[in-house]
């Protein structure tokens, strides 16, 4: 059962919340602050105080914030991933995902954005923060502590969150007066150095997963999210990334190099590990199943999500495989804004559990009049992401343009990954291989383990291949979650990477190269529900008529055009990384905002 959050806003926190585009003026600012509940008796009343820490994450739900712009658009087109409004010229939302976005761009140009509403979560959380330090005494092992713990992480996931979407940000780690109202960016750095700080001091504050009820559920902050997070926040900082007027580098200020965050994320992922309170789940298909039934039981794989209302929240709607028509498992006829890229299939080896569950070549076509449909195959150019499912949900949704399903934010699989690529980079490939076995032990059957666990990694013995090999395996473990445009950045390998997948999707339309054994026809019938399909030709080399009661289609659908809308022709996505800063904020900023990068 979900643990839906109950939002306590009191006119103190409201009267840090701030606008973007400047709505209050400095004699506002001025003025005392008016309000029925002032910061003292607020925070240190620890009910009081859970009511503002809630209300921080609150702006997710918000309608142009997380729930309906940020996690449906960002983090697309990467080498496995791509969002079909890609394809249409023109499209305000296409421009998003083909790194040639508009500082004007219609989706996102507007004064309630992700880019503000991710400025009001972390005024809220500095206002919490400052008042629990001042009035909470938060000191390990107490509530308030844990809650101080939360806010810390609150801040430092949006902060990340702004980071990896539009670079320099300005920083603002305390609340806001009328000093500040207008600042300019700071370097990203500055940024990453405190929000790495903040969640070293966070992981001493908040309990284990079950450690408390407090952690008991996934959409509450844990021990184990924050050392992951801060693992994260290591890597991307101290990885490759475009700065203004100096194109693609590493950092270059010490303390965020490669040997202090490498080790300090290798720290934190061995940490997460030994302390046994999450585990990968026993099958891959479980992971998904427990996402769409909205078991948020802690000491799974799930290590923290972004908690949706039955009424909000907009992941299946945007992700599960495509429902046209209302029909036996949904009221919401959507889902299917986005896929695999159509060679991903063929990268599995074919008896990776993972590959079937990601990768799916069918929708759920228009039902009859008894609102009964079936699995109909799309094409080529079309796969849905399998891991999102309106039929695996314990619940019927109603709603015309919500779902309420969480946003999974991250995982122990991304542990595991981070520790190999850390361990391997700082102790060689022999230290990695323990913890990229774990994931591939889950990925095939007992039988296959020898080859394809066993001698597949013992035989990674240089730290370049074993590199190469998490790459591959973090495209097999997290296509559709939207986690591999910040890899690819990190890496140095999104401009590579998205050349070589045009390439990869021209040799499949060709049957060429890695592709030339795959069918182009496909075989289906249905099983004895009438609903589900059962395909032939999908597998290499599976080019044999099987009969009569197989019905055939053509396997061949994948138009240039949309091949070559990745990303746009002539740009070089490494010189478009980030989203520009939208112009609503830069005509509010008082000259202080700028864009970079071009734009």
């Amino acid at each position: 059962m979900k643990n839906i959050i109950k939002i306590i806003i009191s006119g103190a926190i409201i009267i840090g919340l701030f606008n973007a585009c400047q709505e209050f003026n400095e004699e506002f600012l001025e003025a005392p602050a008016k309000s029925t509940l002032d910061d003292e008796v607020i925070f240190s009343n620890t009910d009081l105080a859970q009511g503002a820490i809630d209300g921080i994450i609150e702006i997710i739900a918000h309608t142009n914030s997380y729930r309906g712009r940020h996690i449906p658009f960002y983090g697309f087109n990467t080498d496995t991933e791509w969002n079909y409004n890609s394809s249409s010229v023109g499209n305000s939302t296409g421009e998003l995902m083909i790194y040639d976005t508009k500082a004007n761009n219609a989706q996102m140009d507007r004064n309630n954005s992700s880019w503000n509403e991710i400025y009001i979560g972390i005024e809220r959380a500095n206002k919490s923060i400052e008042g629990i330090r001042n009035f909470g005494n938060p000191e390990p092992g107490t509530e308030f502590g844990r809650l101080l713990g939360v806010a810390l992480t609150y801040r430092a996931l949006f902060y990340g969150d702004l980071l990896k979407t539009w670079g320099d940000v300005p920083a603002r780690f305390e609340p806001i007066n009328s000093e500040t109202l207008y600042i300019e960016k700071s370097n990203r750095e500055i940024i990453y150095k405190q929000i790495i700080a903040d969640l070293g001091e966070a992981a001493t504050l908040v309990p284990w997963p079950n450690e408390s009820s407090s952690t008991s559920s996934v959409e509450r902050i844990n021990k184990a999210f924050v050392k992951g997070l801060r693992a994260r926040l290591a890597l991307a900082a101290s990885g490759f990334q475009q700065y203004p007027n100096e194109g693609v580098r590493r950092s270059n200020d010490p303390d965020l190099s490669v040997a202090k965050m490498y080790k300090l994320a290798l720290d934190e992922c061995r940490s997460v590990i030994s302390s046994g309170t999450a585990q990968l789940e026993p099958s891959f298909e479980t992971v998904w199943r427990k996402l769409n039934e909205e078991d948020t039981n802690s000491g799974g794989e799930s290590l923290w999500e972004m908690p949706f209302a039955d009424g909000r929240g907009r992941v299946n709607f945007s992700f599960a495989i495509r429902h046209r028509s209302v029909d036996q498992h949904t009221a919401q006829a959507r889902g299917g804004i986005a896929g695999p890229l159509p060679f991903v299939f063929y990268d599995y080896d074919e008896s990776d559990n993972r590959r079937d569950l990601t990768c799916v070549p069918y929708e759920w076509g228009t039902a009859d009049l008894s609102e009964f449909s079936q699995q109909t195959l799309v094409g080529l150019n079309r796969w849905y992401f399998g891991k999102y499912r309106y039929e695996w949900m314990n619940r019927r949704v109603t709603s015309s343009n919500d779902d309420g399903i969480n946003k999974m934010y991250m995982r122990y699989a991304e542990i595991l990954l981070m520790a190999a690529e850390t361990a391997n980079e700082i102790e060689g490939p022999s230290a990695a291989a323990p913890y990229l076995k774990e994931i591939r032990k889950r990925a095939f059957a007992l039988e296959n383990h020898p080859v394809k666990v066993d001698n597949y990694v013992d035989a990674l013995t240089s730290k370049e291949d074993m590199f190469n090999a998490i790459v591959n395996e973090h495209k097999y473990e997290f296509t559709g979650e939207m986690e591999r445009k910040l890899a690819l950045i990190r890496w140095n390998l999104l401009g590579t990477n998205l050349e070589q997948a045009k390439q990869k999707m021209t040799d499949l339309q060709l049957r060429m190269g890695d592709y030339v054994d795959v069918p182009t026809t496909l075989y289906y019938k249905y099983a004895a529900d009438n609903e589900t399909l059962e395909i032939y030709g999908l597998n290499r080399g599976e080019t044999t008529d099987p009969g009569a009661e197989y019905s055939a289609k053509d396997w061949t659908e994948l138009p240039d055009e949309e091949i070559n809308s990745l990303f746009k022709e002539g740009v070089d996505p490494d010189t478009k990384q980030f989203w520009p800063i939208w112009q609503v904020f830069i005509d509010g900023s008082n000259n202080k905002l700028v864009n970079d990068y071009g734009y």
